[in-house]
Parts: structure tokens; sequence; C-alpha cells
């Protein structure tokens, strides 16, 4: 989140939560090395899952609802959506309190990386960030998110 400002967005705190939750549902090496290791300080899935629908209620309403305040358009909204849909039907499947091993075992995790992986990079590109820099810790999140 280095590129164009994030706050140029009206609600750009959400839009760092989400960018964050998705940036780390989309990457596999950081998943393998960091979620099923263990490492301290980037949360679980369960908690990245709460940042993408904590404040923006993804779990009960469309991104497009949020066009012009979160995301910038129309595309971006329907790639959250997708991300949001395949990764709570595993959460829902597995359970919110299941370890990272179930989630990555899902035959369905697959298809939710790469959704997720899809909204991470638009959203990325659209904020003139690298998509591919690694996913940063939640200490840096909260950081960011103080800053205005």
């Amino acid at each position: 989140m280095g590129g164009m400002p994030l706050n140029d967005m009206p609600w750009w705190r959400w839009r760092a939560n989400v960018r964050s939750a998705l940036h780390m549902l989309s990457d596999e090496a950081f998943q393998q090395e960091v979620w099923l290791a263990g490492q301290e300080g980037y949360g679980d899935i369960t908690d990245a899952v709460y940042r993408l629908v904590e404040d923006t209620w993804l779990d009960n309403w469309s991104a497009e609802k949020y066009v012009g305040t979160v995301f910038r358009d129309s595309g971006e909204a329907a790639l959250v959506d997708v991300a949001v849909l395949r990764v709570l039907r595993i959460m829902h499947q597995v359970g919110a309190d299941a370890p990272v091993s179930a989630f990555l075992a899902h035959h369905g995790w697959p298809e939710a990386v790469r959704a997720a992986r899809e909204a991470h990079v638009r959203l990325a590109a659209n904020d003139g960030d690298d998509p591919d820099a690694q996913p940063r810790s939640l200490e840096v999140l909260r950081i960011l998110t103080r800053a205005a």
C-alpha cells in the first residue's frame, strides 16, 4: 500500500482491511510459511475472513453496495464478491475454528485462493501497489490504518 494513496477512498480503512485479507487469502506460499507454520503477527485464516467481512458485511450483501466508497468500480466489487463467497463456503463447511490444515486441504481451497488472487491483484493494481509483495503484518496494517 505504497503507490497510490489508499486514503483517497472515503472508507479507505475498510478497503485496507479487505485488501489485507485478500492478500493473505491469495498467497499460497504465505499460507504455508506463516499460517500453517503458526508464525505470529499475521493472525490466521479466521482473522483474515473477519477482516474481509467485519465492517463491510460482505457476508450479507454485495460489494457493489460499496462502489465509490470502498471499491473503485464494479469490476473490483464483482471480483471481491466471488472471493468472499468461495472463502465463506469453505469456512462454513470446515468451521471457523478448524485448523489451518483443514482449510488448505479442502477440495475447494485452490479455487478460493484463485478468486482471492484475482481480487487482490485488481485492488492492488488500482491502488498502484505491487500485488506480489509479501503480505504485511497486522501491526503494519494497524499503523497504516491509524495514519490519515
